[in-house]
């Protein structure tokens, strides 16, 4: 554990490049650590942000008036199928290591920047996977009742980039995640048809496991979603807006408004509605400028700084053009990705 240091810029610790001063940063390298650190602040009544690797993070430019404890554990343990990784560990090293092992059920979430901790909590997802398919267990300190416990799959309450983590987002520290990982020499059904096409394979095929991370770093990298720090475009926080789910009545009405818009149905009679297609017909193409913030011009979910040199009230800014662009044409009202800190959309 480090020292505590006093004004420390969050802007290099998030993606964004965006974040004024923290309060009080301190590094904790275990997960006693971080209970530590959490558990005493919140004994002294001094608000906590517990930071990951930054990438979903938009942080206020007055910065966080509290104590910081950036995760910084470390730690891979196997268990038979069971893999259980400290929250402080690189996502994507996580998913090379089940690749190059041989353990299908994560290869399509290659190349999403940040931590293993965030993951439940945002029951991270893309091309057709998501984390609730292979989580079993997080471990956590609770900060109500002060203890630490492992919660199970069905205690994580996962929906579309949901979890119960999200409904109280001050309750719960996540410490381990544990994923299940059968052995296998071939990927999960590939049930996405961006990357099927990319792959040259029919929905339900199943393909080499490096060949399916492969093929989905590369249509990431298209998109300007892996970290690289010549491409501006990936000064963002990801996807900043998640897919509407509408419901049926919903639904109809968007479609008196464009009849035959693109959609997903999904089992439960709700409607899925790509975000990126909402933004880009109510007049915000890739490349849009508001000031020194822009959309990416390689995917027009991502609000990015590509200068380094917009204010977080800047890419804000933007955002709410874009929200209030699309409920204004579409009825449809876009919901942010990222967490917020001491900002609001």
């Amino acid at each position: 554990m480090t020292e505590r240091v006093a004004g420390v810029r969050l802007a290099p610790y998030t993606t964004l490049g965006l974040g004024g001063p923290a309060g009080a940063f301190v590094e904790a390298g275990s997960a006693e650590e971080i209970v530590e650190l959490v558990a005493g602040a919140d004994r002294a009544g001094e608000p906590v942000l517990v930071l990951g690797g930054g990438s979903n993070l938009v942080v206020a430019d007055e910065g966080f008036d509290g104590l910081v404890v950036r995760v910084a554990s470390r730690g891979v343990e196997v268990d038979g199928d069971r893999i259980t990784a400290q929250a402080g560990e690189d996502w994507d090293a996580l998913v090379a290591l089940a690749v190059a092992e041989g353990r299908p059920g994560i290869e399509c979430l290659s190349g999403i920047p940040g931590l293993v901790g965030s993951t439940p909590i945002q029951n991270v997802g893309a091309y057709g996977q998501d984390v609730s398919q292979t989580v079993t267990g997080v471990r956590v300190y609770d900060r109500r009742t002060g203890e630490v416990s492992d919660l199970t799959a069905a205690e994580c309450g996962f929906a579309y980039r949901h979890s119960a983590f999200k409904q109280e987002p001050d309750r719960h520290v996540v410490l381990a995640v544990t994923y299940e990982l059968a052995r296998g020499e071939t990927s999960g059904p590939v049930a996405y048809r961006e990357l099927a096409a990319r792959l040259g394979v029919e929905l339900g095929d199943r393909v080499p496991l490096a060949r399916a991370r492969e093929a989905v770093l590369e249509l990431r990298r298209g998109k300007g979603m892996v970290l690289d720090a010549t491409d501006p475009d990936t000064r963002s926080a990801g996807s900043f807006f998640t897919n509407p789910i509408l419901t049926a009545e919903q639904a109809a009405e968007l479609e008196l408004r464009v009849p035959g818009f693109p959609r997903w149905d999904t089992p439960e009679g709700s409607v899925k509605v790509p975000a990126a297609w909402l933004i880009e017909n109510a007049g915000f193409p890739k490349g849009y400028r508001r000031g020194p913030a822009r959309i990416s011009t390689k995917h027009t979910l991502a609000m990015t700084n590509p200068e380094l040199s917009a204010t977080t009230a800047d890419l804000l800014d933007l955002a709410r053009e874009v929200r209030d662009g699309v409920l204004e044409k579409f009825g449809v009202t876009l919901v942010n990705e990222p967490v917020m800190v001491g900002a609001r959309l």
